[in-house]
């Protein structure tokens, strides 16, 4: 138990402590966007934690079929942008978890001056300890965040726990290709120290094993080489993921690039029903 709480210590500090609404408010200043005023369109190079971007979370929204009737959990929220993009786009209630306070507080602003806070609710908490009761969700999200969680049965059973009976599961993660091991540093780990990933297989076995049904499950390695490709070249704006993450974000991609381009790493995208 000391090392996963250690490990969860680990997590929160890579991701930030110290304040970074102000950072947010100046750099949308600069980009010429007012604070108090915003689409949710307008800040997907921000929001979107995961590679490929809004592109993928659509997706994603389009496998879970969500109507304003829909309750949804997103988890390992971030600053907010899935839920934003699925609570605009669907009309459903998005309810997001992150581990860093920061992202709670920034994603809960967003949401507000989008004009969406009534269909949104952010709230800090441990993955591996969902707040919630038996039942809760109709459906669920989760985008690149189990490559920071070494107890993926725990993880996947408490997701399990909070969705109705046949709630949807849509998964986008990075995954090991043989064992092999990646080069550090990437964006959610700067060594291996926090960084649990699994195969693919691995990761089919634990969603089984988790009480999920598989609908599909997708190699996206090829749309993420073809994306990273689009993305050379273009001067990132004030409002980018260095923004959040800090100055040495760009080698961070970059290596992500490099690992999928060397066959180190892969990208899968799942769909998963609770039995």
């Amino acid at each position: 138990m000391a090392g996963d709480m250690a490990a969860t210590l680990a997590v929160g500090d890579h991701y930030g402590r110290r304040s970074l609404w102000g950072r947010v408010q100046d750099a949308l200043i600069a980009e010429g966007l007012s604070g108090d005023a915003l689409s949710w369109q307008q800040l997907a190079v921000l929001d979107q934690f995961h590679v490929r971007g809004l592109a993928a979370t659509r997706e994603l929204a389009d496998g879970l079929a969500l109507t304003a009737a829909s309750r949804v959990l997103d988890v390992g929220c971030g600053l907010g942008g899935p839920a934003r993009c699925l609570a605009a786009t669907t009309g459903c209630h998005v309810t997001g978890i992150d581990l860093s306070q920061p992202f709670i507080e920034v994603a809960a602003a967003l949401g507000l001056a989008c004009g969406l806070a009534d269909r949104l609710d952010f709230r800090q908490a441990d993955a591996l300890a969902l707040p919630f009761a038996d039942a809760t969700f109709d459906h669920a999200i989760t985008q690149h965040v189990a490559m920071n969680i070494a107890d993926r049965r725990t993880f996947l059973t408490g997701i399990h726990r909070v969705l109705k009976s046949g709630g949807r599961l849509g998964v986008y993660d990075v995954v090991a290709i043989d064992g092999q091991q990646p080069d550090y540093p990437l964006p959610w780990a700067r060594d291996s120290a926090i960084s649990f990933l699994q195969t693919a297989q691995q990761m089919a076995g634990s969603v089984t094993d988790a009480g999920f049904e598989v609908l599909s499950f997708d190699d996206k390695t090829a749309e993420a080489l073809s994306w990273f490709s689009r993305q050379s070249g273009r001067t990132p704006g004030r409002l980018g993921l260095a923004l959040v993450m800090g100055p040495d974000f760009p080698a961070m991609t970059a290596n992500l690039k490099k690992n999928l381009g060397e066959g180190r790493l892969g990208l899968v995208q799942a769909l998963l029903r609770r039995r």
